[in-house]
């Protein structure tokens, strides 16, 4: 018997499928706000030298402020004043002769930087003067970011597939997402409060451990509560709670330009979170596969009372419930060690590891590489947003209607063709290479929405979280490593776009080798794989 088959019996797409999604969405919207949000906070102001060790008194109190800048400050082969250095004394000539600059001395700035807070009012740049040799420490705070994430997938994948015969009875999914919710809240919170750099990027780091938690839970908690037939919906709806967070997102950043607050702001639906996480259930399959098939029974009641199925809870007794998992030893303790000790488990994990790296390492070199549009930071935030609804409503489409392996193998690929196409076009092109580089957003954007589903759908019940905390944090290290890529202009201005080419291209030939989930039920013990994969 399988666990479709009790799904079947009580509606396994009902009003309590309804209402995990939405608890769901709630605690998802904060997590693409985060994740983007070094683009503000630590956004980088016009920015100059601090001049009053310049001013002699008399000579100064007669000059306006442009220039107090032209005898004080030297501007750069572009026109604009220099970020990092200042004139050692008044330069009173250039106000007769400006162009008259050669060998004036200069020296660094010598009583910090005046910031232009047109746009934001405070950030990280301007709390502790992170520019000219100090503009690393400002980049770092995104990368430690996502170091924190890299290693919060794999702790709550692993502790939400464990069972603890202590007190607790259970971690699982349903305490993994709280214990998620709340750390994660409070450290954001409390990283908004920082009184050094260096408490900040120590709390941004536990921040992005804490937060991580809460998609990889929810995502699979919800896949295995609803049918076969409503699982790509349940992966869509999902995908596109990044791309209203992202939407949203830019609007909140354009009201909130204080960084301390912008970071209260897009943590504070985490309170509305924690509230209504009391009605979210325990998964019933996990439940079944560790043996609690007491708890499991509470929850298939509950669920069928809600779907208006009343009549076929005495349906649900221990005996038949006992039959669904026959295969494997109950009450074992699965680790991330299960993903490679057989054979076909192996396959699976090298290859589900190598896509997700592939995709998110396109997805995000595409993202942090668009360039031409000639918006300002909110509108530009928006745009990014708004190009992944039509991907990922196609992606609905076709999940069913072609299946997952092709709509992933084909948007990888079709990523990879928009991409080598920008290597071709000349760099004068803007306006195409712009609109090539919105399509290819969108393809691996769908690529993206797809794999989150599909895998969910390839591991086995008994370490799907396990093998979701694996993929997350492979994910995370193609994100941590885009960065990079965009780095490689220095030896060969196409060698970026070649470099995320050939991700892509591999990424679609990895997807190539998965097995196809489409209307199949989902695998509950790795000896399942075993014997079908």
């Amino acid at each position: 018997m399988r666990f479709e088959n009790v799904l079947a019996d009580i509606n396994g797409f009902g009003r309590f499928q309804i209402m995990i999604i939405v608890i769901s969405f709630i605690g998802r919207f904060t997590l693409p706000c985060h994740f983007m949000l070094n683009n503000f906070i630590a956004a980088v102001p016009s920015h100059h030298c601090d001049i009053s060790s310049l001013d002699d008194g008399d000579h100064f109190r007669n000059l306006s402020q442009a220039e107090r800048l032209v005898v004080s400050i030297p501007v750069q082969d572009d026109g604009t004043l220099s970020s990092c250095q200042m004139f050692a004394e008044p330069q009173y000539d250039l106000l007769l002769n400006p162009s008259n600059i050669t060998d004036l001395p200069t020296v660094l700035c010598q009583n910090g930087w005046v910031y232009d807070n047109t746009t934001f009012k405070s950030t990280l740049t301007s709390q502790w003067d992170l520019v000219c040799d100090k503009r690393g420490k400002n980049k770092a705070t995104a990368t430690i970011f996502f170091i924190g994430v890299m290693f919060g997938a794999v702790t709550f994948g692993s502790l939400s597939d464990k069972y603890l015969s202590l007190q607790l009875k259970v971690f699982g999914r349903r305490i993994m997402l709280l214990v998620s919710y709340v750390s994660g809240m409070l450290f954001a919170v409390a990283s908004a409060f920082s009184s050094s750099y260096v408490m900040f990027a120590v709390l941004r780091f536990f921040t992005g451990f804490c937060i991580t938690g809460i998609v990889i839970v929810s995502a699979v908690l919800s896949v295995e509560w609803v049918d076969v037939e409503h699982r790509k919906l349940v992966g869509v709806i999902d995908s596109l709670s990044w791309t209203f967070g992202n939407t949203g997102f830019a609007a909140i950043a354009y009201f909130v330009t204080d960084w301390r607050w912008l970071i209260v702001s897009v943590t504070s639906p985490l309170i509305l979170a924690i509230v209504t996480w009391r009605w979210m259930p325990e998964s019933a399959r996990w439940l079944i596969a560790n043996g609690k098939l007491e708890q499991a029974q509470t929850y298939l009641k509950k669920c069928a009372t809600m779907n208006g199925t009343e009549e076929l809870i005495h349906t649900l007794k221990t005996e038949t419930l006992s039959t669904i998992v026959v295969t494997e030893k109950r009450d074992r303790t699965y680790s991330y060690l299960d993903l490679i000790r057989t054979p076909k488990m192996r396959k699976l994990a090298l290859c589900t590891g190598a896509l997700w790296f592939c995709v998110a390492t396109t997805f995000y070199g595409i993202s942090f590489n668009i360039t031409g549009f000639g918006l300002n930071i909110y509108l530009t935030q928006f745009t990014y947003a708004l190009i992944e609804l039509p991907a990922k409503l196609s992606v609905y489409y076709l999940l069913d209607k072609i299946g997952r392996r092709r709509t992933e193998v084909g948007a990888m690929l079709l990523a990879a063709v928009c991409l080598g196409i920008n290597i071709v076009v000349p760099t004068d092109m803007s306006v195409v290479r712009t609109v090539v580089a919105v399509i290819g957003k969108g393809f691996s954007s769908a690529s993206f929405a797809t794999v989150v589903l599909y895998s969910s759908e390839l591991y086995p019940t008994v370490v799907r979280q396990n093998g979701m905390g694996y993929n997350s944090f492979m994910a995370r290290l193609g994100v941590a490593v885009a960065p990079l890529i965009l780095l490689l202009d220095d030896v060969w201005k196409e060698l970026p776009q070649v470099v995320l080419c050939s991700a892509a291209v591999v990424g679609g030939i990895v997807a190539r080798m998965l097995s196809e989930t489409r209307n199949r039920c989902l695998p509950e013990t790795i000896e399942d794989i075993e014997e079908q994969w």
